[in-house]
């Protein structure tokens, strides 16, 4: 049954559970994902964000709570909710056989969809592709290929868009490119769930960042709210304002880097891409 979507977010999770045997990898994850937003979940290796991620695209039962995508109840109807979403996994899902213009052009026909050639070719210039659309996807760099993979997800025009770790491996210039990217989504309307073990990408593109830790929803809010949690350092008496990083070590416990998988890059951030 689908809900009235002017008062629905498009995502909304509550007390989803999940447990492999022995081992309870989810133990009641509560948040609500905006229209429009890019939403963040944040957590190490182990967190339960892919689990979490398999739940809300049907590819995973949850075995207690309620999940709804796009106003659409997950485990209620699962065919609804896979036409309203597209899930990127952690590593581009294209044909190297076949060229860039020749991936999307099949993944429009295999969704039924009209002039599937026109379709290719709105999003290679969309992803800035439309010089290297008939080079095999083979010769693409890592940052070329995760934007190819992200535009075949969005054909269709999906209104809800899941991205696990989509920078998972990628170089300091393609994050960037596939940074602009999200942000770019998310300017015309799609919604963004996106799951990082990356700090600076949840600082760089989330309008709100949710803390996953042993299973479970420790903190959710924007990044300001989340820097608010930790009082100011004074060094040598300048008022130094805390990092994700403070607030994501001083929340989960952990003291030192060989603590966690959380990773944090120092690449300068060119300009224009200040940290919201």
């Amino acid at each position: 049954m689908r809900t009235d979507q002017a008062l629905e977010p498009a995502i909304r999770v509550r007390g989803i559970e999940k447990s492999f045997k022995d081992l309870q990898v989810l133990r009641g994850v509560d948040f609500d994902v905006k229209a429009g937003s890019i939403f963040a979940l944040l957590g190490s290796n182990g967190a339960g964000k892919t689990t979490l991620v398999r739940i809300l695209s049907t590819l995973l039962k949850a075995d207690a709570g309620t999940a709804t995508v796009n106003g659409f109840e997950v485990a209620a109807n699962p065919g609804d909710v896979r036409e309203s979403i597209s899930l990127t996994g952690q590593f581009a899902a294209v044909d190297e056989v076949l060229s860039g213009r020749e991936n999307l052009v099949l993944i429009a026909r295999l969704r039924h969809l009209k002039n599937p050639g026109g379709i290719a070719d709105d999003l290679l210039a969309r992803f800035s592709l439309t010089d290297a659309g008939k080079r095999k996807a083979a010769t693409y760099s890592g940052g070329m290929r995760r934007r190819l993979d992200i535009a075949m997800s969005l054909i269709g025009n999906p209104p809800v868009i899941v991205l696990d770790e989509p920078t998972t491996g990628l170089d300091p210039q393609a994050r960037l490119e596939v940074w602009q990217t999200v942000r770019q989504l998310a300017e015309r309307g799609t919604t963004v769930l996106l799951t990082t073990q990356y700090l600076d990408e949840a600082e760089q593109l989330a309008d709100r960042i949710a803390i996953l830790h042993q299973g479970t929803i420790i903190q959710n809010g924007t990044l300001s709210e989340l820097k608010a949690l930790l009082p100011p350092a004074t060094v040598e008496y300048v008022e130094k304002q805390p990092s994700l990083e403070d607030v994501f070590l001083s929340l989960v416990g952990d003291t030192g880097a060989a603590d966690t998988d959380i990773a944090r890059t120092d690449e300068t951030v060119p300009a224009g891409k200040e940290p919201r």
